[in-house]
């Protein structure tokens, strides 16, 4: 079954250009929510390394700032965006500093945290760099923890990947 839902939602990129997440649809999608000051900050180069090699094939890593997790992302999105090319050579997409817990709770977050629970069935995301895969067809397939390695989730995208 194909959910069209999450291409509904309205992103800022961190240039604070308004975007559809439809401009993703028929990619494959890993959403994770990042920071610049983290212990697992190291897992951009991850990140970037699965988005040079299977960005041709369909793959979009899509980043979201976030400052909720002991306050390792206390930027500007000039600041966070110059991290992370200075740093790391990000080249896939990033976007405005968001939320994705409590009030202020993005939408996007608020449906990728209902399609796909964490442990033992919360909805919350516990710290920085939970990561969701998406399918081709808009399914939110699998939540993982910050503590996931990129490289550990190369057999799934690659599985997504060459999926029509």
């Amino acid at each position: 079954m194909s959910n069209k839902e999450i291409y509904s939602f309205e992103i800022q990129t961190i240039d604070s250009k308004s975007t559809q997440l439809s401009e993703y649809q028929g990619k494959v999608l890993l959403i994770v929510n990042v920071a610049s000051k983290c212990g697992f900050t190291h897992q951009y180069k991850g990140l970037e390394k699965l988005y040079e090699k299977y960005k041709d094939q369909g793959l979009v890593i899509l980043g979201f700032p976030c400052n909720q997790f002991a306050n390792q992302e206390p930027g500007s999105d000039d600041e966070i965006k110059n991290f992370c090319n200075l740093n790391y050579q990000i080249t896939f997409p990033l976007f405005s500093k968001i939320d994705v817990n409590g009030a202020q709770t993005h939408p996007l977050y608020q449906f990728l945290k209902k399609a796909e629970k964490g442990l033992f069935g919360t909805e919350a995301i516990k710290w920085n760099f939970t990561k969701f895969l998406v399918s081709r067809q808009g399914d939110v397939l699998k939540r993982f923890a910050p503590q996931t390695e990129p490289e550990a989730l190369e057999a799934e995208i690659l599985e997504q990947l060459q999926k029509s």
